[in-house]
């Protein structure tokens, strides 16, 4: 039967060895260092999760909202008309549709031609599922033109245009002009203007009517290029509507596209940097735990003729290895509470006062978002609090398997 363990004396020789010693002082600095460095690394990998799950967030709240949730497009013969939208609205009474037209179009201008992606929408319906287009109704200047514009602010900036002004684009689409032919123009009058955070999207689309895309380009009323959805959870509902889709047989002519799949590549180089950084800053936690080693060994030699001394009053292998392995875990847990204390710290005053500022036209906001997940918080503390333990295991088996009778004959 093994003998238990005197955990008074244990208790008593570790805070012992806890305490500054005079005569070898290099063990309290190593043993120090150790703990700053473990504390660092746990608060600057918090921190950095949370930067990069707070900026990822950020662009997938954009994207979003520009990409649409779902967007429904026809694939060869199949098209979207009234009447799927009218049965897809009585199947998913929670969804909203808002069908639209699209085409790409170009204009002129003092700096060259620019080319843009003009969507052709019903304003009603497409405000209730673009939060963007809904904020950016609110400086309309009140225009009733079937052709008229919304148009980024980022869209404005560029070509030194301003609400009010009429803008000529240019259709792909060629009309017949004597013996020749030439792309077909329209002026357009520039309604409102939106901001969504993108810079890239508020440059490069546009949106006027359907009425427009039926005047100048003749599509016929009813037919639509595709159907933009909103939706809470989009994920779901794509099976949901594909699933429907089948059962009306018109599953091979549509497709069903969620916004993450017109985004699959950012995301997925995102969540691999984000991974990659998690196992490059753990290397600062695990650096530190090397630290926790030397001090340990450290102690270990200098403590050896009282290691051996305890050991011939009685005190077992196994209470040696635990008072060694309590060192080395009470310096590694104590940096990780110190370190997660920090790092909750550092992302309120990062979050709170403006210290670090983002050009908005970059990255489309500018404050520095922080949002730690649970998942990320979990994964840091496990990850250090392992590395603490294997660092400590070493030293204490070394102390552990001291031989008493060497060491005091060597004394």
């Amino acid at each position: 039967m093994a003998t238990p363990k005197n955990k008074i004396f244990i208790n008593k020789i570790v805070k012992h060895y806890l305490k500054y010693d005079r005569d070898n002082p290099f063990i309290f600095i190593s043993s120090l260092l150790a703990f700053i460095g473990i504390a660092i690394g746990v608060m600057v990998l918090m921190l950095s999760m949370g930067m990069m799950n707070g900026t990822q967030k950020e662009w997938q709240k954009s994207l979003f909202v520009m990409n649409y949730p779902l967007t429904i497009l026809p694939l060869g013969y199949q098209m979207t008309n009234d009447k799927l939208v009218q049965e897809l609205s009585q199947e998913f009474p929670n969804l909203k549709f808002s069908p639209f037209y699209q085409t790409g179009v170009f204009s002129k201008s003092s700096s060259g031609m620019e080319g843009f992606m003009l969507y052709g929408v019903d304003f009603k319906k497409e405000i209730e599922i673009n939060s963007v287009l809904k904020e950016a109704q609110k400086n309309s200047i009140g225009t009733k033109s079937k052709f008229r514009l919304f148009v980024g602010n980022a869209f404005l900036e560029k070509t030194l245009m301003a609400k009010g002004q009429k803008l000529t684009l240019n259709f792909s689409n060629q009309q017949a002009i004597g013996f020749g032919s030439m792309p077909i123009q329209k002026r357009f009058i520039i309604d409102a203007s939106f901001d969504s955070g993108l810079n890239n999207y508020d440059e490069k689309i546009l949106y006027t009517t359907h009425q427009a895309f039926n005047k100048i380009l003749k599509y016929p009323i009813g037919i639509y290029d595709g159907i933009h959805i909103h939706s809470k959870n989009p994920i779901e509902d794509k099976k949901n509507i594909e699933i429907f889709l089948k059962k009306m047989g018109k599953d091979r002519g549509l497709r069903v596209q969620g916004w993450w799949e017109q985004n699959a590549s950012l995301f997925s180089a995102m969540e691999m940097e984000k991974e990659a950084l998690f196992l490059v800053l753990l290397l600062i936690i695990l650096i530190a735990s090397l630290n926790i080693i030397s001090s340990l060994l450290m102690t270990v030699m200098s403590r050896r003729a009282e290691v051996a001394l305890m050991r011939t009053l009685g005190a077992t292998s196994v209470e040696i290895n635990s008072i060694f392995f309590r060192l080395g875990t009470i310096i590694g847990i104590s940096g990780i509470l110190v370190g997660t204390m920090l790092g909750f710290i550092g992302m309120w005053v990062l979050t709170t006062f403006p210290i670090i500022s983002l050009p908005k036209e970059v990255y489309g906001f500018s404050n520095l978002p922080i949002d730690l997940t649970t998942t990320d918080f979990i994964s840091i503390v496990i990850g250090a609090f392992i590395i603490v333990v294997l660092s400590s295991i070493y030293p204490a088996k070394k102390a552990s398997s001291t031989d008493p009778l060497t060491v005091l004959r060597n004394e």
